[in-house]
């Protein structure tokens, strides 16, 4: 029971973290590495990172920023400076005390992130404000020592970017940390067709050091949220820590402003968990390691697999194809592949051949449709695209579906009963009344959507005090 028999997968309406469970393994996009909570990402889930890392280091560098690498170890002492980061991350990170047969005279942090060591550089490079802004990012992985760990969605190590600038003004580094979100948002919805909420943390979930952190929230499946990306504006605690100065226009010594931000693999867990269905994964064809799986039908009848690899051959200067000419039936292959999420599958056989024409399976609503030979690259470019933006739909719509409004916290934990996901209500701003939301409902503040999305709920009153509030907040449980 709660089995989909024909694939073996979790049902997720009833099971929703043994579904992930079984797709991400059946799927073979991660398997479990030696050490508990480190995962190792396989060739199928590899791809589609780097996907998403295509879209958005393009991205990055239109917009004037250049990748760089930094070291993975950072000395305890350059943690130190900056007292309220390390204490932010002190429960997480992970410490290297030997090297070969020696103690080391100092810890050296394996990177839970590189402000710090970023930061120690930069003060070495930066002398006047004609070399400003450094716009710099960096690919890599980071440590955190989780206690409860999820491939993807929360592992002890995790593949992800991460930014750091240093800008004149406050205002430019403002602009900085409202664009890189804004890139966020666009690589999120236009390359993962996943919509977001875009907007501001509150204090207390602010990045440790930071001035204000922004983020883009999406929404799961089963109505819990995931924080998929964050940009954040650290003022100057860093550089002044770091003692980061340059001469001004005015030739005076100054300290510049300083941005970070992050996306991490984590976004793969989402897409996961967004766009799923009872029969595996379904991917959008911006990131599919595969768009189009070519498949043989009666394949040892004479012409059949040599028109589908002439086929195949055709596709790939336009797509990423593959062909499955394995001895398997039909029917296992059309399993196997709807799992794996293909957006299209194309069906080859005897009688197609003979009417010039191949049968195109959409993986996002099960539609086949006949295409002529002739015809075959534009329609398989416009059901990707009609692909792609039905994903996007399907989304939002269910997205809506999920998002309730509450005026007292009594209508809140019913609705978040009820209908699990985003919860608009009014907050006050005071932590105590976050802390007791949180407290009672598991619920946590999302964000503060950006004054142009804001709206007053109810009277405009605290759901949790009852006293005037200001500012909508999305809340949820999360991931």
């Amino acid at each position: 029971m709660g089995k989909n028999k024909k694939k073996e997968l979790a049902s997720m309406e009833e099971n929703f973290p043994q579904w992930y469970t079984d797709v991400i393994s059946k799927t073979e996009m991660v398997d479990y590495a030696p050490v508990k909570g480190f995962m190792v990402i396989r060739p199928y889930g590899y791809a589609i990172w780097e996907n998403i890392q295509s879209e958005t280091d393009k991205r990055f560098k239109a917009t004037g920023h250049q990748n760089m690498y930094f070291p993975l170890l950072i000395p305890e002492s350059y943690l130190k400076k900056e007292a309220e980061h390390v204490e932010g991350f002190a429960p997480e990170v992970a410490w290297v005390t030997q090297g070969g047969d020696k103690e080391l005279n100092e810890r050296l942090a394996i990177r839970p992130t590189s402000e710090t060591i970023i930061a120690s550089m930069y003060s070495k490079w930066l002398n006047s404000y004609r070399q400003l802004p450094f716009l710099y990012n960096q690919w890599c992985s980071v440590v955190r020592w989780e206690k409860t760990t999820r491939p993807f969605l929360r592992t002890s190590e995790f593949l992800w970017q991460e930014g750091h600038t240093l800008h004149e003004t406050p205002e430019e580094a403002q602009e900085e940390t409202l664009q890189m979100l804004n890139i966020y948002r666009e690589v999120l919805e236009d390359v993962l067709a996943i919509p977001v909420i875009a907007g501001i943390k509150s204090p207390k979930e602010t990045f440790a050091g930071a001035k204000a952190t922004y983020t883009v929230e999406s929404l799961m499946h089963d109505g819990q949220a995931l924080q998929s990306g964050t940009s954040h504006n650290l003022g100057q605690g860093f550089t002044k820590a770091f003692d980061i100065t340059y001469l001004d226009r005015n030739n005076q010594q100054a300290y510049p402003y300083h941005t970070s931000w992050g996306m991490s693999t984590r976004v793969i867990g989402a897409m996961i968990m967004v766009h799923g269905d009872e029969n595996g994964l379904v991917v959008p064809p911006k990131v599919a390691p595969i768009q189009v799986v070519v498949l043989p039908i009666a394949a040892k009848k004479e012409g059949v697999l040599d028109k589908a690899y002439e086929i195949k051959d055709r596709l790939k200067e336009r797509f990423r194809v593959e062909i499955d000419d394995s001895d398997n039936s039909p029917g296992w292959k059309f399993n196997q592949w709807e799992m794996k999420g293909v957006p299209i599958r194309l069906e080859i056989g005897p009688k197609d051949i003979e009417k010039e024409q191949v049968v195109l399976a959409r993986r996002d609503t099960g539609e086949k449709i006949s295409v002529a030979f002739s015809d075959l690259e534009d329609e398989i470019e416009r059901l990707l695209g009609e692909i792609q933006q039905n994903l996007y739909d399907k989304a939002l719509k269910r997205r809506e579906e999920k998002t309730s409004s509450a005026e007292n916290l009594e209508e809140f934990k019913t609705k978040l009963k009820e209908n699990p996901g985003f919860i608009k209500a009014m907050w006050c701003g005071d932590e105590e009344c976050e802390d007791k939301i949180n407290e009672e409902t598991g619920a946590t503040l999302r964000c503060i959507p950006f004054d142009a999305e804001q709206e007053t709920i109810g009277d405009g009153k605290c759901v949790y005090c009852g006293k005037p509030a200001s500012k909508m907040a999305y809340f949820a449980r999360a991931y």
